[in-house]
């Protein structure tokens, strides 16, 4: 018997059924034309702040719907697909909005108009928006657009060393996820205005694209830096990881440092002239994480606490599903996230690190490349042989989630996996081409704008009750009145409060963390 067969076969049914999971999902708010819309987000809704499913993310114009922490996959989805239904209801009422069904932005207007958002005057509110700022000011505003859906994942009985070592294979295996459920090949050319790119014009309207890509949002377009590259972050352990983030929320950058944390007109550009300016800011495929306490530092909380749960981070929109991710794509996480943690996990090397950033390079945009080859030690390997190979390494894995959990719907999804891997036409990003040739002039605005009304009508004509109407609202009174508390009880000047939570004293003391809990309790952060 294989270790890995081994591991397997430790798993008893109550641990499979005691996995929990939870979504993040942003969605732009968009005119009924395909532009952005510019207006504030809807006071119906709530507080950004403070409503703990409805808020925004980095533009006000970005929405980021999000679910508590669920038993099943259909839970899960069932609160995601509620939360939307309130939200287009609620923008129905204020006038003709619509949430932008793709994880690329609907047509943009300059950068320095597309609106940050804004959480009030509290200290913790503005620190929010003067992050965002600074990250306008790394990365220009235009990258922030991108949207995408998190899936945050736990199951009992994992340790700080068994997550790493997840994390650690998922990197490895990550370009299987970009082809199979990117949905991203084409962007408008608002996007791009005034950037180097490699993209390719289509038709004659403003739509550039990749031929073979799969997820322009995980690609170099996506989100990326010259800073961050520089970041060799190793995932061979809490502490190593710990120490690398240490690192870059301490270190002077000097480009950042040219900004200034304030303009010359007192206004604030950033909140740190470091390589980082919080944890949230390092873009990764995958984060390990904490459930905070207020006021508390993600870092620190990890080395005090250790990890909770894992928060997947390169999921595309999918266009054709009406919340953006569907049952089955969610059932073939779950037993990708199990194969990650139970396969041999070596130690990562530079070597290594520079191989998987060449590999998610080249399958973002050329993943569905005829004879396509990625890097595996050093060696060219075919992407769909490498990715059969892992797909056969999934069948018992869904096989004992089946049998934990009843029915074949896990075996349906591998397989499902398969036969794309076997006929690339059937990939979100080649039916997002075809439907853009086939119905709407090879123009990306043109059918995102229209898979976007068609996804708004279907979420307006399920059923909605008064009660659940009733419910939504009491939330989002409830939301505004803690913002106005946490307002009321200030009494520190911004600026100090800003010192004191960028001080590198606040990031905790590198230490052997305890084991994580065998449950999460809560999985809901923004970035």
């Amino acid at each position: 018997m294989t270790p890995f067969q081994q591991r397997l076969d430790t798993l008893t049914a109550e641990q499979l059924r005691g996995m929990r999971r939870g979504l993040e999902k942003e969605s732009l708010r968009a005119q009924p034309d395909g532009r952005l819309a510019l207006t504030p987000h809807p006071a119906a809704l709530g507080s950004a702040l403070t409503h703990p499913h409805i808020t925004t993310d980095y533009s006000e114009s970005q929405l980021e719907l999000i679910t508590g922490v669920h038993a099943s996959v259909e839970s899960c989805l069932t609160e995601l697909t509620e939360v939307h239904q309130y939200t287009v209801r609620t923008l129905r009422a204020a006038g003709d909005e619509m949430l932008w069904a793709s994880s690329m932005p609907c047509g943009l207007p300059t950068d320095e108009t597309i609106p940050l958002g804004r959480y009030g005057s509290s200290n913790v509110g503005r620190a929010k928006s003067v992050y965002r700022m600074g990250l306008g000011h790394r990365y220009g505003r235009r990258m922030q657009t991108i949207s995408g859906i998190h899936y945050n994942w736990s199951l009992p009985g994992v340790d700080n060393d068994g997550y790493f070592s997840l994390i650690r294979n998922f990197r490895r295996h990550a370009f299987l996820l970009l082809t199979l459920f990117g949905a991203s090949p084409a962007v408008c050319s608002s996007f791009v205005e005034g950037r180097q790119h490699e993209l390719q014009k289509l038709g004659n309207g403003g739509t550039l694209y990749m031929p073979h890509g799969t997820s322009l949002r995980m690609g170099r377009l996506g989100y990326q830096s010259e800073a961050q590259a520089t970041l060799a972050v190793s995932y061979n352990g809490l502490e190593g990881y710990a120490a690398s983030l240490h690192d870059a929320l301490t270190r002077p950058w000097p480009a950042y440092e040219a900004v200034g944390i304030r303009n010359p007109g007192g206004d604030y550009n950033q909140l740190a002239t470091t390589l980082l300016q919080i944890e949230n800011e390092f873009y990764g495929t995958i984060r390990p994480k904490r459930v905070i306490y207020p006021g508390e530092r993600p870092l620190h909380a990890l080395r005090e606490r250790g990890v909770e749960y894992i928060e997947v981070r390169l999921m595309d929109l999918n266009p054709f599903e009406p919340i953006g991710i569907g049952a089955t794509t969610l059932r073939f996480l779950d037993v990708f996230l199990l194969h990650c943690l139970l396969s041999d996990s070596p130690p990562d090397t530079p070597a290594e690190i520079r191989e998987l950033a060449h590999n998610q390079h080249l399958t973002a945009a050329r993943g569905r490349e005829p004879g396509r080859d990625l890097l595996r030690e050093g060696q060219a390997v075919p992407l769909v042989q490498w990715g059969l190979e892992i797909i056969d390494q999934l069948v018992p894995i869904a096989a004992a989630l089946d049998r934990a959990q009843g029915g074949v719907e896990h075996a349906d999804a591998v397989e499902q996996a398969r036969a794309a891997l076997h006929d690339p036409q059937r990939l979100p990003s080649a039916r997002v081409l075809q439907a853009m040739q086939k119905d709407h002039g090879d123009s990306f605005l043109g059918f995102a704008r229209a898979q976007s009304l068609a996804t708004h009508q279907h979420l307006l004509s399920l059923e909605w009750s008064a009660k659940q109407q009733g419910r939504f609202e009491a939330m989002a009174a409830k939301s505004v009145e803690d913002q106005r508390a946490i307002e009321a009880a200030d009494s520190m000047p911004f600026e100090i409060y800003r010192q004191e939570y960028t001080s590198p004293a606040r990031l905790g003391r590198p230490q052997a963390a305890p084991a994580a809990p065998a449950v999460a309790e809560a999985l809901t952060t923004a970035r």
